[in-house]
């Protein structure tokens, strides 16, 4: 055993972590709501013409309908696609029912979204014990009262229960015990690692790195001479460790979201037609989170790479996404016109207020930038 599989083993005894996840969360209410819906492909958000999904039924997704996909795209993909108004008020709703039953269980539970958590039970409050028995304590319990499924990982750290939440979707279950993670992680295509992108992916596979076995032979100085800052995260991701605690009063700070255009842009009205599109996937995100903020700020990275950014701080809270956009399309104007092609562009919303973090009705907001590609 080396010395960093022994490293896992040793902490694996420390921490019982859980990670749920909804089964497409917003489409399967959506569905449950209005039986007419049940077993035909749905789409929450977008519409016939401008516009994005914010969620796809398994039925859509069978298709290659995925979220942040254009709502054009999708129908040509899916002639029969429905597409269903976003009513984030009931799904905030729902989620509240959800973390009601997590805290029968454990006060220790980080929510990433509406729809997904991280609950350590290591000390679970009713004194079960296993891990696994909670977890499906939870999704029985979830069935039962919200008339939804949701899938479950098990393992002894977050990037292992988040890895397993996935790999028996929908409605399953996927345990990794002490001692597995390495293989189980070495056995995954590379694309399966969180942040490991299609750009990333296209990377790896020119340098030879297809599995998690290929990333897993790969030395520090090789990692950090081709993905500099990056190469400790993958280092350890190929051997399953994971030292991040289940923080259950983290402060989000930010959420927002930017995309890397496959040819540069320059005129400014098809940049502010990209803002739009941007806009309308951030807010999707934005209202997924329960977010709130004052401060909205634009992002662009020129063919040089050179990273600007511009920001204007309200009085007020952001009233919705009409406001959003049009305070992104006001930075953008100011901008005008750039002085190279843009290849990259992005928003965010920042200065976020919600109730105290801990409670029931926590805000949740992602700080990490949302792939847009």
């Amino acid at each position: 055993m080396s010395a960093v599989e022994a490293e896992v083993v040793a902490n694996a005894a420390l921490r019982k972590i859980i990670h749920i996840d909804m089964d497409a969360f917003f489409a399967s209410v959506e569905q449950r709501d209005n039986p007419a819906l049940r077993g035909l492909p749905v789409a929450v958000g977008g519409s016939t013409g401008r516009g994005v999904v914010a969620a796809a039924s398994y039925e859509a997704r069978r298709f290659g309908v995925r979220s942040a996909m254009p709502s054009v795209t999708a129908k040509r993909l899916c002639p029969d696609l429905v597409f269903c108004k976003s009513r984030f008020d009931v799904y905030r709703a729902v989620s509240v029912q959800i973390r009601a039953i997590f805290e029968r269980y454990t006060d220790q539970i980080e929510p990433l979204s509406l729809d997904e958590a991280y609950l350590d039970v290591t000390h679970d409050q009713q004194g079960i014990g296993s891990a696994t028995q909670i977890a499906q304590l939870i999704r029985r319990a979830i069935r039962a009262e919200t008339q939804l499924t949701a899938s479950a990982g098990v393992s002894y750290n977050k990037f292992l229960a988040k890895l397993a939440s996935d790999q028996n979707k929908p409605d399953g279950i996927c345990v990794i015990r002490p001692g597995e993670g390495a293989a189980f992680v070495q056995g995954l295509p590379i694309r399966r690692f969180h942040g490991v992108g299609p750009r990333g992916e296209e990377k790896m596979h020119r340098l030879g790195i297809r599995t998690g076995a290929d990333l897993a032979g790969k030395d520090m100085p090789f990692l950090r001479a081709n993905f500099g800052s990056f190469a400790e995260y993958l280092f350890h991701a190929a051997r399953g460790v994971d030292h991040r605690p289940v923080r259950s009063s983290r402060v989000r700070k930010s959420v927002g979201g930017e995309r890397t255009f496959g040819e540069d842009l320059s005129g400014g009205s098809t940049l502010h037609a990209t803002l739009d599109q941007i806009a309308d996937i951030v807010w999707e995100r934005i209202e997924r989170n329960g977010a709130r903020g004052r401060t909205v700020t634009l992002k662009l990275k020129y063919n040089d790479f050179q990273l600007v950014t511009r920001a204007r701080s309200l009085s007020h809270l952001v009233t919705g996404k009409a406001e959003f956009t049009a305070i992104g399309h006001a930075l953008l104007e100011e901008m005008l016109p750039l002085p190279l092609p843009v290849r990259l562009m992005g928003m965010t919303l920042s200065s976020l207020e919600g109730v105290e973090p801990g409670t029931r009705k926590e805000k949740s907001a992602r700080a990490a930038q949302l792939s847009l590609l």
